[in-house]
């Protein structure tokens, strides 16, 4: 076992410095020997042969039940190593089997029926609501955020992402706006409380749904913002714009074409419609093993090949697309430090594996944006061609006004806090 171990990890890190500890003792290293060392133990015999069988689930799933053991370097390290090398080289055979195997299977893993949508939301999103507020920011905005600056906040980024999606609807006041996938409620409150609209948000998620009631309930603009459970392929009425932010990664690859579809019939004939969601530069694949049965089950980041197919299938003009590259690497790394500083909090809610199986999605998730080929799309869609404005000036100047806005209320409510 130890030679068949030794030329799989050969075969993988050819740069770097990797020592791993196996069950029996021995120490197998791999790599140049160059940058920081990484060392780790497997606890058992087991762990090796899963490890050789199936990498990119046994890995996370290892390192969750506590059995693959970080000695020196964290697990973000080991990933980070991994993934550097792996972006100049193919995987190892085994690995390789596993992908096409996915690929071919998707359309049965990404099966998404409204019933199965339900439960697939359920599982990550109807978590404890304590959990989210160990990392994200306090608008609870659980998507990437838009980094204007290389050292703007957290919070300042996110904001900085509601903003520049603002600026890309073109809402104007007393405006329908339907936000599918509404999260905790934070961007339809926003477009309620910058633009003077009327939204509407929808979510499968009982957990968001009674946070977002709530904060619209102790809102300014209460009355102008409703949040429902409900599945998008089910909503009648017609909005003047529609936004979805984080949400199309659910969708699934073989509903494509009901999406669009329905963003159609919901959109006025001079509609907008903004998606913003996970893409992958690097063409169709497949989820991630660990990630589709731990973090977001029936999940997948399309290429914007499969994207755009759909969109002209569907009779909707793109009128805008715009690629964030980096930013969700910047807004995972915030999200994994606040994680960790947290840690203990996050154990008094769940326990350690659970902590352990947290570090191991932010971190691999980080990378998969820094290394891997992830990224985020904005797409801006319409039924005509004349929706939006001949050139982009507009989103520059829409933002300038949001901010002007943003500082009015922020100055009234300090105002208000004084007084009381």
């Amino acid at each position: 076992m130890r030679g068949i171990l030794q030329s799989f990890l050969g075969q993988i890190f050819r740069t770097g410095k990797l020592e791993l500890t196996t069950a029996a003792g021995q120490i197998l290293r791999v790599g140049d020997g160059s940058g920081n060392p990484v060392r780790l133990k497997l606890a058992d015999f087991a762990a090796e042969r899963e490890l050789l069988l199936n990498p990119e689930l046994a890995l996370g799933e290892l390192f969750t039940d506590g059995r693959l053991v970080m000695v020196e370097g964290s697990i973000y390290d080991l990933l980070t190593l991994g993934a550097s090398n792996i972006a100049h080289g193919a995987l190892p055979g085994a690995a390789r089997g596993h992908q096409i195997r996915r690929r071919i299977l998707r359309l049965l893993h990404q099966w998404n029926s409204p019933l199965r949508a339900t439960r697939n939301v359920a599982h990550h999103y109807d978590l404890s609501g304590r959990l989210y507020d160990l990392f994200l920011d306090a608008d609870k905005q659980y998507s990437c955020a838009y980094f204007e600056a290389a050292n703007a906040t957290l919070d300042e980024a996110q904001l900085a992402k509601k903003r520049h999606i603002a600026a890309k609807l073109l809402i104007e006041p007393n405006m329908r706006v339907l936000d599918i996938g509404c999260g905790w409620g934070g961007l339809g409150i926003y477009l309620a409380e910058m633009c003077s609209a009327d939204v509407t948000g929808i979510t499968l998620s009982q957990e968001q749904l009674r946070i977002a009631r709530r904060r619209a309930a102790a809102s300014p603009v209460s009355r102008h913002v409703s949040f429902k459970l409900q599945d998008y392929r089910f909503i009648a009425e017609r909005y003047d714009r529609v936004v979805s932010v984080g949400m199309f990664e659910h969708v699934g690859v073989g509903y494509y074409d009901t999406f669009f579809s329905k963003v159609h019939d919901l959109l006025r004939d001079d509609g907008v419609m903004l998606l913003h969601s996970i893409g992958r530069m690097d063409g169709p694949g497949a989820t991630n093993p660990w990630i589709d049965k731990y973090i977001f089950p029936g999940g997948y980041a399309p290429a914007l090949s499969e994207v755009l197919l759909a969109i002209e299938r569907c009779g909707l003009i793109v009128t805008d697309i715009e690629i964030l590259r980096l930013h969700y690497a910047e807004t995972l790394r915030n999200w994994r430090q606040r994680f960790m500083i947290r840690r203990a909090e996050a154990a008094a809610i769940y326990d350690e594996r659970f902590c352990r199986m947290w570090e191991f999605y932010l971190a691999t998730s980080e990378v998969s944006f820094r290394y891997s080929g992830l990224m985020v799309f904005q797409i801006q869609l319409s039924k005509r061609q004349d929706a939006v404005p001949l050139t982009r000036d507009y989103i520059t100047s829409a933002e300038e006004i949001l901010r002007t806005r943003e500082r009015a209320a922020s100055n009234e409510t300090r105002f208000t806090e004084a007084a009381e």
